[in-house]
């Protein structure tokens, strides 16, 4: 069983900054992608900043330049730095990562349980 557990929401004013952390546990052969994804009321999930193992970590076009995603690799954590943060950030963040639990299996999608962002203009 793999879960992802996210921490580091909050309310901050427009101009501050915030960081997400999210850990994958639990039975883990590999990490395809991991990365985060945002919905805020009445729009569809979107993704936000995503690393593919192995290559390029790609950013939507709204945060591009203002967030910065890292990893740990050794404890399968990734971070969300946000800076520069815009009353349009406000959303529920979501980790996702797309993990194998076996040297043979397919990689499914797991997806943590979200945390709040309010940014106040």
């Amino acid at each position: 069983q793999v879960q992802l557990v996210e921490s580091g929401g909050g309310l901050v004013q427009a101009g501050g900054s915030l960081r997400l952390s999210c850990a994958a546990s639990g039975r883990i052969f590999s990490i395809y992608t991991m990365g985060w994804y945002r919905q805020a009321p009445g729009k569809q999930r979107e993704a936000v900043a995503v690393s593919v193992t192995g290559g390029n970590t790609h950013y939507s076009e709204p945060v591009e330049g203002r967030f910065t995603l890292s990893k740990h690799n050794a404890n399968n954590t990734v971070y969300l730095q946000m800076n520069s943060l815009k009353p349009e950030d406000t959303a529920v963040y979501y980790c996702h990562a797309a993990i194998s639990e076996t040297s043979w299996g397919v990689g499914f999608d797991y997806w943590g349980q979200g945390t709040q962002v309010t940014v106040s203009s």
